[in-house]
């Protein structure tokens, strides 16, 4: 007998189910029963796809990444590498919202529902922020950003955003400072911060949110190696 293939939509709903278990409902949701009655399908389907809960509860944490990969995906380079860098912001909001369910697995800690991920699973997304280090490195080199170390200065467009972020889905951020309104301020305060002057970094600001839709919501998804 021929072994039955993987339905790899079957695969991404198992793994959406689980993520929204323990986003909604914490740790003690999560079982092999409740993740197979949600999806209506047997509890052998987790362990044919994934081996063990242990292995649903890892891929959650890639699947999020690769989403955010996608989305990253779209962002051209342009001339104005500071609209480039400043579009990678929105993408990373845009994929953290529309992926609330797994964003809270991907940066949560170090144990999930009892199931521990390595060190190699917590550190495995970075590959994502290759092509922001990339544009920190032609935003240096346009003379927009100040010299600094272009990894560096990616973390720092992360690290600044992702506390945005959270902060929003966790809904702390209200009028007047609401999450629309730091977002904005913020991306021009980073550029300004990391050397370029207030009116370009204003302007390059304005350009990505003009760009936003069709390279960031609108593009099309193609996942690589699919």
């Amino acid at each position: 007998m021929s072994p039955r293939k993987r339905d790899p939509k079957a695969r991404t709903e198992l793994i959406d189910i689980a993520a929204r278990l323990l986003a909604e409902e914490g740790p003690t949701s999560l079982s092999t029963r409740r993740v197979a009655g949600e999806a209506g399908t047997s509890t052998m389907a987790v362990y044919t796809h994934f081996g063990s809960m242990s292995g649903l509860v890892r891929e959650i944490a890639h699947e999020g990444f690769a989403r955010l990969e996608q989305c990253f995906a779209g962002v051209a380079a342009t001339g104005d590498p500071v609209a480039d860098i400043a579009l990678y912001g929105r993408a990373y909001r845009h994929t953290a919202i529309t992926n609330s369910h797994m964003y809270a697995v991907m940066f949560g800690g170090a144990s999930l529902a009892g199931f521990e991920l390595s060190e190699s699973d917590r550190q495995y997304g970075r590959y994502t922020m290759a092509g922001v280090v990339e544009c920190a490195r032609r935003c240096v080199e346009a003379d927009r950003f100040l010299p600094v170390e272009p990894l560096l200065a990616a973390h720092h467009m992360w690290l600044a955003v992702h506390g945005l972020v959270t902060l929003e889905l966790g809904s702390y951020l209200v009028d007047p400072c609401d999450a629309d309104t730091c977002f904005e301020t913020q991306l021009v305060a980073l550029m300004v911060g990391k050397g370029d002057t207030l009116d370009a970094a204003t302007t390059s600001v304005r350009t990505s949110a003009d760009r936003f839709e069709s390279e960031v919501v609108n593009a099309p998804r193609e996942r690589k190696g699919a």
